[in-house]
Parts: C-alpha cells; structure tokens; sequence
C-alpha cells in the first residue's frame, strides 16, 4: 500500500474523491491509527480532527488499490476537475 499526503483541501470535494475509490482507503493519524474513510462513521469520527475551517490542513492517505492512489494523488494536484473526468 502506498500513501499520498494531502494539504489544503477542499473537505466536500474530498469526500466525493473518496466515494469513487474503488478500494479502500485509509487515515492515518499521527498515533498510527488506522481509519477506513469508506465508512461514513469513521469520516466523521476521523476527518473532524485534522479540519480547520472547512478545510483539510493536512492527512495521510494509505488506500489499498494503485488507482484510488492515483486518483487522490491527481486529486491533491488539480483539484476537483479530477473528479470531472472520472466520472
């Protein structure tokens, strides 16, 4: 599994990102937990912690298939025009 760091994000753009992964896709803390973000519980239980003002400062991003790495990674780039193309 790889992981991609996000910074400065938008937080509703994210979660429309992480709704067309195909795998799943993972937090990590800073504590090494690991939270499934394909869950909706676990993206409000773990994405209200590292939001400041609607927006995500920064997160590790571990996802379990190479395109949903892909994806987020392009995600992180060009924003939400990513998600445009992949539907």
């Amino acid at each position: 599994m790889s992981s991609v760091e996000l910074h400065k994000i938008d937080f509703k753009k994210f979660l429309e990102a992480i709704d067309q992964c195909k795998g799943d896709v993972f937090l990590v803390t800073e504590d090494g937990d690991k939270l499934n973000l394909k869950s909706k519980l676990c993206q409000v239980i773990g994405l209200t912690k590292i939001i400041e003002g609607g927006m995500i400062s920064e997160a590790k991003i571990v996802c379990e298939n190479p395109e949903d790495d892909s994806l987020l990674f392009r995600f992180n780039l060009f924003g939400d025009k990513v998600l445009k193309e992949n539907k």
